[in-house]
């Protein structure tokens, strides 16, 4: 058994003895190229296959007694960081040269960058060796071999724009991002015309449904491929390969590390898998590292992690403070958490709260956030402290906002619908709690609310939801402490100053 081999799910492939990866395996060792420096090799070193990938490439090129490829749709999976973009790329540039003539070669991704990222890999191993670069016209997002009309292209996920297309091979990165199926669908039905085409995904793990709230294609595919593996469907055109841990598995023991990762140790640094096992929530570690599919919605925050940072003290009067304020207007709540702003490197950031406003199970229907009392609360504490920003969701707020405004409170806005704010404040919060980095006043309906809240993971990253719209457990004051701290952080970097070089003689 190599190292590496098998993946936990793999489907049959029809032995005829023949396979199509010695021409692969032969193309990547004369033109393969390291990239980037990385633990498998410094940039623009020899690319070396390791036997686990020998392998998967003999399953995935298998022909039949025609020497005809017998896989027209191939789900490679496996964690981060186990060579899927250099693998992928070299794939790209072996169909476009050895390919049919005229052939169409795509690399594919939810959005375009992600697609570049395959592609520019390609593009630098084209560029860096001579005897490829002769052959072909390069463009930003497109490589020509002028000798036989084949060409190799970037494509993104607005499929609309992709009908009429006939390729001959797709590499698909990252197919769990895939906000919906139609770019997948769009590409599998243009290979109709082709003599042996493939459509290959490589990707991660991730959230088992799309934006559409049905089963993403990825994970439709990952179940489909189950089957085939299980005798449940016979299907010679599909293939699969799929390493991840086992669901019981804790997902924080190197053991289940180097089963769901194929590279463990060799093409991966075992000292960032501790690194990132420390500072990622459980959904993210599990999908990305583990290759593990997780519900949108888990747990994200270890209530006990928090509360062992209570540390309650007076406020500073000396001290800065920003003020993170998330309202409501009548059904969940209104809160005004506040962070100091550490004044160095070394001093932790403190959050407290200010003042929630939450209705009670006593209170009437008719019961409404006093909007005057939080104008209030908020000028009060503007006046006693030194508060460099009052972040505010701006949601329904917006005559408190432009009140307090009039008054000179430093008012910001801060959606917190915006998921490419949420998702970096959460992680910048997250790991604050999980490295101790953080101190604060033991409030209970904090620690309320930061266990009310989900984690949901979908192609932006992972950022804390409620687990549902209309859910009765409010996350609030985890918002609003969110917003808090990311600010904070933000603005002691401001406030420290440009580290000096030392010069020595």
């Amino acid at each position: 058994m190599n190292k590496g081999w098998p993946p936990k799910w793999v489907t049959p492939v029809e032995d005829g003895g023949l396979t199509r990866a010695e021409q692969v395996i032969a193309f990547i060792n004369n033109y393969g190229l390291v990239t980037k420096d990385t633990v498998a090799g410094r940039s623009g070193s020899q690319l070396v296959l390791r036997d686990w990938q020998k392998q998967l490439l003999h399953d995935v090129f298998a022909t039949d007694q025609n020497n005809r490829l017998i896989h027209r749709t191939a789900l490679i999976g496996m964690p981060r960081k186990n060579g899927k973009s250099a693998l992928g790329s070299n794939l790209a540039l072996w169909s476009l040269f050895l390919g049919d003539d005229g052939g169409e070669v795509y690399s594919c991704a939810a959005e375009k960058e992600q697609a570049r990222i395959v592609f520019a890999d390609a593009k630098r191993i084209v560029e860096n060796n001579p005897d490829l670069n002769e052959l072909v016209k390069t463009y930003r997002d497109a490589i020509e071999v002028v000798s036989t009309g084949s060409i190799y292209r970037v494509l993104s996920a607005e499929a609309y724009s992709k009908e009429g297309l006939s390729p001959t091979f797709v590499v698909f990165d990252e197919l769990h991002a895939a906000p919906n199926r139609e770019l997948f669908d769009v590409m599998a039905l243009g290979m109709g015309a082709r003599r042996e085409p493939m459509l290959l995904s490589i990707t991660t793990a991730g959230v088992k449904t799309d934006t559409t709230g049905q089963d993403s294609v990825a994970y439709s595919l990952y179940q489909y491929g189950q089957k085939v593996a299980r005798g449940e469907a016979v299907d010679p055109s599909f293939y699969m390969a799929w390493w991840e841990a086992p669901e019981e598995a804790d997902h924080l023991d190197p053991e289940t590390w180097a089963v769901a990762n194929p590279g463990y140790g060799d093409l991966n640094n075992i000292e960032d898998f501790e690194s990132m096992a420390r500072r990622t929530p459980e959904a993210e570690f599990r999908t990305k590292r583990c290759n593990q599919w997780v519900s949108s919605q888990n747990a994200w925050l270890n209530a006990t992690n928090w509360e062992n940072l209570a540390a309650p003290r007076e406020l500073d009067p000396d001290a800065e403070y920003i003020l993170g304020f998330d309202g409501s207007f009548n059904g969940d709540c209104t809160v005004v958490v506040g962070s100091t702003v550490p004044a160095n490197e070394d001093e932790l950031p403190y959050m407290f709260m200010v003042k929630v406003w939450e209705k009670q199970p006593s209170d009437p229907d008719t019961w409404r956030v006093d909007t005057l009392d939080v104008e209030a609360v908020i000028m009060d504490f503007c006046s006693k402290y030194n508060v460099r920003e009052v972040a505010c969701d701006p949601f329904r707020w917006q005559r408190s906002m432009a009140v307090l405004m009039e008054k000179g409170i430093p008012i910001v806005e801060w959606p917190s619908t915006s998921a490419r704010r949420m998702v970096p404040a959460c992680q910048k919060f997250y790991e604050a709690v999980v490295e101790k980095k953080i101190e604060h006043d033991g409030n209970p309906v904090m620690t309320r609310h930061l266990s009310n809240a989900v984690v949901k993971v979908d192609q932006y990253g992972p950022r804390i939801v409620k687990e549902h719209r209309h859910s009765p457990r409010k996350i609030d004051a985890a918002v609003a402490g969110i917003i808090a701290l990311d600010r904070a952080l933000q603005m002691k970097e401001i406030v420290e100053p440009p580290k000096v070089p030392q010069f020595y003689i």
